[in-house]
């Protein structure tokens, strides 16, 4: 039962107030004038009526909840070392030592506001849902009552039009490109396959017989641990994509030139048989490849091969489900939002149906009007 006591120590008048909590643990705290105490006791009544009570006192740090948040996560291994590392690079510098509970709205604005000044927009918005997200768990676990997340403001992605490269630059990467890696730029620029898809490819995913591959795991990179084969990025990323003569023919002639070592049958390996690893092969190969590559667009990255893939898709006709299909996205939203610039504008199409339909009404109109006007039963009088 909650009350409020007076005390008194060396001459100086206090209010203790008692509660238990929901545990039925006994609880205290001091305050200086009474009408506080009362005050206090009954937001306190009220929140456990409702089932929003939390601790006042709970000394839990936020870096101490986000810890056992983190591990308890179903996350991917490269989702969980990225959230690993932008906890511990972004968000515990400035909150990790802080009472989970003591952190207020106008801190996490201004924390979001100094990441905006070095960060993209894309960035600071998946540190801030990381933090959201934690919050969010603890309110759950009653650490608190509420988020100081909600309502934040945060910086706009600024639009980025994808633009497809040149087939002829397309080409020109793959002449230039160690032979080793020529076929990785074809598999890569005639299927629009991701580029832990392509490093993670096997051979036994191939069908040269139908000329399809299947797409199911991925290459993927943990700091300080040898790269293993994964799931893809999301369960929309499985799928099984045609494949071009050009690229069987690729395939082909890579397996019969690097005959296939590796105890996982991977295709693509560097010289000594081991996987590849994304800094290495984009600083050893890809970026000399690159500055031999006349009128190369600065910053090419392998991702741009899916998006010329996408893009031959579109110019081809292929409708939105399609290359939504081949590309592995989730929705067809994230397709139309990346590539819908690219679909052919539809405005002459619009013309020319309404002419074809309205335009043939109209001269039918015009021609029987003539025929009435130049008829001698249209002049005479009765």
């Amino acid at each position: 039962m909650a009350s409020v006591e007076k005390r008194v120590r060396n001459g100086k008048q206090t209010w203790l107030a008692r509660w238990r909590d929901p545990d039925g643990r006994q609880r205290k705290r001091s305050f200086a004038r009474k009408v506080d105490a009362d005050r206090f006791l009954a937001k306190v009544n009220a929140e456990m009526l409702r089932g929003e009570y939390v601790d006042p006192s709970d000394p839990t740090t936020f870096r101490e909840y986000a810890e056992r948040w983190r591990v308890s996560q179903v996350h991917r291994p490269t989702t969980q070392a990225h959230v690993e590392t932008n906890l511990r690079r972004h968000v515990y510098p400035h909150f990790g030592d802080r009472r989970l509970n003591s952190v207020r709205p106008s801190e996490i604005q201004s924390w979001v506001t100094r990441l905006t000044a070095t960060l993209s927009p894309a960035t600071v918005q998946v540190l801030h849902g990381i933090v959201a997200s934690i919050y969010k768990s603890a309110i759950r676990d009653r650490h608190v009552n509420a988020s100081p997340c909600e309502g934040t403001k945060l910086p706009k992605k600024q639009p980025r039009e994808v633009v497809p490269l040149r087939t002829e630059i397309v080409h020109s990467i793959a002449e230039t490109i160690p032979e080793r890696y020529h076929a990785l730029v074809v598999l890569a620029a005639g299927t629009g396959m991701r580029q832990g898809e392509c490093f993670g490819l096997t051979l036994d995913r191939i069908d040269f017989m139908r000329g399809t591959v299947r797409v199911d795991r991925q290459l993927v990179h943990l700091a300080r641990k040898e790269p293993v084969l994964a799931p893809p990025k999301t369960i929309a990323s499985h799928r099984t994509i045609p494949l071009p003569t050009v690229v069987v023919t690729a395939l082909v002639e890579h397996v019969r030139r690097y005959p296939i070592t590796h105890p996982e049958g991977l295709i693509f390996t560097d010289d000594d048989g081991k996987p590849l690893r994304r800094t290495a092969f984009s600083r050893e190969i890809w970026r000399p490849t690159l500055a031999a590559v006349p009128d190369a667009p600065a910053g090419t990255g392998m991702h741009d091969l899916r998006h010329y893939y996408a893009s031959l898709l579109i110019r081809h006709g292929e409708s939105v489900k399609t290359v939504q299909s081949r590309l592995g996205h989730a929705t067809a939203a994230e397709t139309l939002d990346t590539y819908a610039h690219l679909w052919p504008d539809s405005a002459e199409t619009t013309r020319d149906a309404v002419d074809q339909v309205l335009g043939r009404t109209s001269t039918e109109r015009t021609d029987r009007e003539d025929v009435t006007l130049r008829s001698p039963s249209a002049t005479s009088r009765p």
